[in-house]
């Protein structure tokens, strides 16, 4: 095994010279050359994208921040824009309390701060919604502080730039202070963007291509020839699964039965076909009895759907009725045409999808 001598304190200059010339284009990032002509980053566009990049990938969210920042220009305008609307944008996005919580800090900035984000990462935690992560993301991309920014690909990079042996989630406060160790007072904005780069390009999970890496002549793990042996993680805990029914109405004008979640909760605010009464701890009930109305349901299999901390399994059945044999129900019927239109989370268009095949392809001309 050759033998290295490791430093200290890595230093950030080769990173941020490879940088300059591999970053990712990304349509919320201001890129180096652009910097050099001095335009300067948009706080709302990074607070936006950081929000929508938490457990979701750069591909997923791109075309669903162009859609944000064409219908919102500003924090104010989306400060400004019915709940419902910001819900049905974010639709399919997945985790939804991030929307709910997008709205209430829009809100807060525009009222409280003028329509402007705080510059420092106290200021920012202080807003609703903004956890560590994204203070210091949007501290150090939108204004340039030296804030130690963190997520899983930060977490892979110095995990194996130092040989971290404790396993996640453990092990993330002896990350982070390594990070924050690095960080350069010049450029701690592209510095970030680096790091976040390099782990999603170079340093991947699987073959990652250490002979490309600014970091390769200090890395404790590829000095160990075992880059892929880190970050260390904790023994994963099988997910329960948990067992509901969702329930199909279509009227003779083609219209489907829907209703709106909590505001609080496991999808809170979003629309859904009636279901059974799932949680993330208990079953609901599974069968045609708990049907919102009386009628002749048919069956149309299960679908699933994998929430962080629960597999969720169901029975989905279909009925066509008139409106006056379906009497008083609970909810709103809207055009199947039109679901688009509808803030219905993935759950939900798997379940519509299952009874109506066709209802997320029909023509809407």
């Amino acid at each position: 095994m050759t033998s290295v001598t490791i430093q200290k304190k890595p230093a950030a200059a080769p990173l941020l010279s490879w940088y300059d010339r591999h970053h990712r284009d990304l349509p919320w990032r201001i890129s180096p050359a652009m910097a050099r002509r001095g335009v300067t980053p948009d706080p709302y566009h990074i607070w936006l994208s950081e929000v929508m990049l938490q457990q979701t990938t750069v591909a997923a969210v791109k075309a669903y921040f162009a859609k944000f920042v064409g219908l919102w220009p500003t924090v104010a305008d989306l400060a400004a824009a019915p709940s419902e609307d910001v819900m049905v944008a974010w639709a399919g996005l997945g985790y939804y309390a991030r929307a709910r919580n997008l709205k209430k800090c829009a809100e807060a900035v525009a009222s409280a701060h003028g329509g402007r984000f705080p510059d420092t990462e106290e200021g920012l935690k202080a807003l609703p919604g903004i956890g560590d992560y994204t203070a210091a993301a949007v501290a150090a991309i939108a204004f340039n502080r030296p804030a130690a920014v963190m997520d899983s690909n930060v977490e892979r990079v110095i995990s194996r730039l130092f040989a971290i042996d404790a396993p996640l989630p453990g092990s993330k406060p002896q990350m982070k202070a390594r990070v924050a160790m690095i960080t350069p007072q010049d450029r701690p904005g592209d510095f970030a963007q680096a790091m976040m780069d390099l782990g999603a390009t170079i340093c991947t999970p699987k073959r990652p291509v250490c002979a490309l890496c600014p970091f390769n002549d200090v890395c404790i793990a590829l000095a160990k020839d075992e880059p892929e042996r880190f970050p260390v993680k904790a023994a994963k805990k099988e997910k329960p699964v948990r067992l509901g029914a969702a329930f199909v109405a279509v009227d003779t004008d083609g219209h489907l039965l829907l209703r709106r979640r909590p505001d609080s909760g496991l999808l809170g605010g979003m629309t859904e076909v009636p279901t059974t009464a799932w949680t993330s701890r208990v079953d609901g009930e599974t069968g045609m009895n708990a049907a919102p109305f009386a009628a002749g349901w048919q069956a149309c299999g299960t679908v699933t759907h994998v929430f962080t901390h629960f597999e969720l399994r169901l029975g989905v059945y279909r009925v066509q009725v008139s409106r006056s044999d379906a009497g008083a129900v609970h909810g709103f019927w809207a055009p199947v045409t039109n679901l688009d239109g509808e803030a219905l989370p993935t759950v939900m268009k798997k379940a519509i999808a299952a009874a109506i095949p066709t209802a997320f392809s029909i023509d809407k001309g």
